[in-house]
């Protein structure tokens, strides 16, 4: 018989999953993912028929069915690694579980849901996956590893379950190496109807500032450096487009994402949509079950369009490496948070993560808001930046503005600034028409804020405070009113530190110091010196 007649006779059942599962394994050890979950499925499915004809017969042999039923679990596992590396993390958690359920402890189907557990941000059931590894015999080789991710599981849960993050050693480091790894962490608030637009997040508590709200991992993140040659526009572009990719890629291979997408708003019929329950954004939150509805991507491009941030806004502040690029992303829960003009939340970026603190002290029940824009500027200014955002707002600051900004001596006053009157003289006259108008409280933070530009430039000037500086309110004074009314700010922190700059700062003036880069920068730099550092950054970027 011809050797080419013999390739062709029909191979057995068993010969046939022999070769398979060798070409498999060599597809997974190449790192050909795609390509050796292909076998692997052609394997697990010759398997399983094997399993069901041998279990049917007169007289099964148990032997040959626990090897099979042996051969059918490694295969999954492998599978399931196959599949986390392609991200389709929903795939690859189910072949695990079908794996634990012939062999309950099989080592390496434990350790592969144990790191996907972990990459969907499930610590507490990771860390079983973990422990229970451990006391296999086959983790004698890996006790090292092994032990390394049951300590990340524990600090992560902590973390997730306390809100205790601390960014200290990594700021004094100045910002060296990878960044810290986070937990995602919901803190003391709740989606509902917004009076700004649609739904928003309101504090469940009395809040201060610098406290930590909420820390979220990014979907998906695009990011790069834009040539300032032709603006960046192509660049952009081509940057939304592998966004948009990505963010489609993750909601097809993940049940829970495509879930937590379809919650987000495209635009259209924003009243209608109901207020999602704060448990479904919990890291740990299970029982989400599959969509009925099949992924539109149409829609998805529309949830981009309303929800996408990018990382370096007036409101945000990217440490680490990620500072010197163009960042674009979706955060899921951060993008339930509103606009306002007197703004009380600001976010830092860590890597694909987006920590979202108090910038002012909240009240149980307000509404956590954002600035999308400059809101360190006159209120015509922010009625056209709010235009370019495709709304109008209507927040208690541009509703108390609008009444003052009828009164002739304010239109009077932004006219002659664009014309370049005196600074300081500018600040005089609208202090003392405040003082005639019976401004109070927050309306002088909100009218200061309007005129920050001015503020800024008489404090920053010699020859405006020889002449002013008796007649206008003390910096401390007008940056403490300004933070009250639209939260801190870096240019106003700035302003504050700069007019000490020289003289040293008392104990009191350190403490305000502190108390305002806690609002710029959070509760996460928990140690003095840390914050000091920033405070001395920010200042020197001035």
């Amino acid at each position: 018989m011809r050797e080419e007649d013999q390739l062709q006779q029909p191979v057995t059942p068993e010969e046939l999953m022999q070769e398979l599962r060798f070409k498999a394994t060599e597809l997974l050890l190449r790192e050909e993912w795609q390509e050796s979950v292909q076998v692997y499925t052609q394997f697990i499915n010759l398997c399983r028929d094997q399993i069901s004809d041998k279990s049917h017969q007169n007289h099964p042999d148990p032997d040959l069915l626990t090897k099979l039923k042996k051969s059918l679990c490694l295969a999954l596992s492998n599978r399931a690694e196959a599949l986390s590396r392609l991200r389709d993390l929903t795939e690859a958690l189910k072949d695990c579980d079908q794996a634990l359920k012939i062999e309950s402890t099989h080592f390496k189907s434990l350790v592969c849901k144990g790191k996907i557990l972990l990459s969907l941000n499930r610590y507490s059931m990771a860390l079983d996956c973990f422990k229970t590894a451990i006391l296999d015999p086959h983790a004698s080789g890996n006790l090292e590893t092994l032990n390394g991710y049951v300590q990340k599981c524990k600090k992560l849960e902590f973390q997730s379950r306390t809100g205790a993050f601390d960014l200290s050693d990594w700021i004094l480091s100045r910002f060296r190496g990878k960044s810290p790894e986070l937990a995602e962490y919901t803190g003391p608030v709740q989606i509902k109807r917004s009076e700004l637009s649609g739904r928003g997040l309101f504090a469940t508590k009395n809040i201060d500032a610098g406290t930590l709200l909420l820390v979220t991992k990014a979907i998906a993140t695009e990011r790069g450096i834009l040539s300032s040659e032709d603006s960046g526009e192509n660049a952009q572009l081509v940057m939304w487009k592998n966004f948009v990719d990505k963010v489609v890629d993750s909601a097809t291979k993940c049940e829970r994402t495509h879930h937590l997408i379809s919650t987000l708003s495209s635009g259209e019929d924003e009243g209608k949509l109901e207020a999602p329950e704060m448990s479904l954004f919990r890291p740990e939150a299970e029982g989400i079950g599959e969509l009925n509805e099949k992924l539109d991507k149409v829609r998805i491009l529309s949830v981009l369009d309303v929800n996408s941030l990018v990382e370096d806004s007036v409101s945000a502040k990217v440490f680490g490496r990620n500072s010197d690029y163009y960042g674009v992303g979706l955060w899921i829960l951060a993008s339930f948070i509103n606009h306002s003009c007197n703004p009380n939340a600001r976010r830092l970026h860590v890597g694909d993560h987006m920590l979202v603190h108090a910038s002012r002290d909240v009240k149980a029940g307000e509404e956590i808001t954002f600035a999308y824009f400059d809101v360190l500027s006159p209120l015509s200014k922010r009625k056209e930046m709010s235009e370019t955002w495709g709304f109008h707002c209507s927040c208690r600051r541009c509703k108390f503005e609008e009444e003052m900004c009828s009164k002739q001596e304010v239109k009077e006053l932004e006219i002659g600034l664009e014309r370049g009157i005196d600074v300081g003289s500018a600040i005089f006259r609208l202090e003392e028409g405040m003082r005639r108008w019976m401004v109070r409280g927050k309306g002088k933070g909100y009218m200061r804020a309007s005129f920050w530009a001015a503020y800024s430039e008489a404090y920053g000037s010699e020859k405006s405070m020889r002449r002013w500086g008796r007649r206008i309110p003390a910096v401390d004074i007008v940056v403490d009113s300004v933070a009250e009314a639209v939260g801190c700010d870096e240019r106003v922190l700035k302003v504050f530190m700069q007019t000490f700059k020289g003289n040293g700062l008392s104990v009191v003036d350190m403490e305000k110091s502190l108390k305002l880069g806690r609002g710029v920068h959070g509760k996460v730099v928990k140690k003095q010196q840390a914050l000091r550092s920033l405070l001395d950054l920010g200042t020197h970027d001035a």
